[in-house]
């Protein structure tokens, strides 16, 4: 059995345009046990793209509370709950995720109260339950034990790095952060380290394209997301087997393709790099 990760949406930032990936969500595999990471937009698709069967959902980790990282959470689940899924599902995160399916769910009342009485389905609100994520206390999972440490995000003060241990495999996503060293032993030889990254020489003409921010959105980015060179860095000290670029900013810029990505890590890692696409699936190498 291959475990493996799939960057089922690798763009930065919530707005999709003609012809750009979606935004940020991911699916692991361990052992045959499958937990979804983060449900931007176009989750939905994705998963089933991998060959997930929906009703089989069963654990899932936000890292915090920004749109292109939970956007589609509820409709992910809702969905999940109308192709067959009947067993709980655990969504782990930041405190606010309570408030949000209280929403969610009173946005839906009526098309959930009306398939129950209807079609005979289970309660979907039953289904779900939300466990906040707290730094330094292990999550076992199945056979996989999670640990969060804090990422550096600001404004957001619940915002997380994950690492995954499970199936004699590890695996560590950055989440969205600045710069941060503490990742180096946090990630230590595990055998996949997924990095968010921006490429300095895009940023300028993403943020005219975008077009509504001011120059507050380009100082977010200096002080919250993290450098491609910096994320090689990570990777290099960390010395992890494998490194992945995911939450790429910019994404759907024809100006800038693979070739830039390679080159800005190429001077502080030249192990193996994945460059992430929408459904890029990485298989973890077998053991021994």
């Amino acid at each position: 059995m291959t475990d493996f990760v799939a960057l089922l949406g690798t763009k930065g930032g919530p707005a999709i345009r003609t012809g750009s990936p979606m935004p940020t969500s991911s699916l692991l595999s361990l052992g045959g046990q499958r937990i979804v990471v983060d449900a931007g937009l176009g989750v939905t698709r994705g998963l089933c793209d991998q060959g997930m069967a929906l009703k089989d959902i069963a654990t899932i980790f936000i890292t915090h509370l920004h749109s292109d990282h939970y956007l589609e959470l509820g409709p992910l689940l809702h969905t999940a709950w109308t192709a067959g899924l009947k067993t709980p599902v655990r969504i782990w995160g930041p405190s606010g995720l309570a408030t949000y399916f209280k929403g969610f769910f009173l946005s839906m009342q009526e098309d959930i109260d009306t398939r129950i009485e209807d079609e005979g389905r289970p309660d979907l609100r039953d289904l779900i339950s939300c466990h906040i994520i707290r730094a330094g206390q292990p999550i076992t999972e199945g056979a996989i034990t999670v640990t969060a440490q804090a990422s550096i995000h600001p404004p957001l003060t619940e915002s997380w790095s994950l690492s995954f241990k499970g199936a004699g495999r590890h695996v560590v996503f950055s989440g969205d952060t600045a710069h941060n060293p503490a990742l180096v032993p946090f990630a230590k030889g595990a055998d996949l380290l997924i990095h968010e990254v921006m490429l300095a020489e895009g940023l300028q003409a993403l943020q005219a394209r975008i077009g509504n921010g001011d120059d507050r959105l380009m100082t977010h980015w200096l002080r919250a997301h993290t450098l491609a060179s910096d994320a090689a860095r990570i990777a290099a000290e960390a010395g992890v087997a494998a490194l992945a670029l995911h939450h790429l900013i910019p994404s759907d810029d024809p100006a800038f393709g693979p070739d830039d990505w390679h080159r800005a890590c190429a001077p502080h890692w030249q192990g193996p790099l994945h460059v992430g696409r929408d459904g890029l699936r990485i298989d973890l190498p077998p053991q021994g």
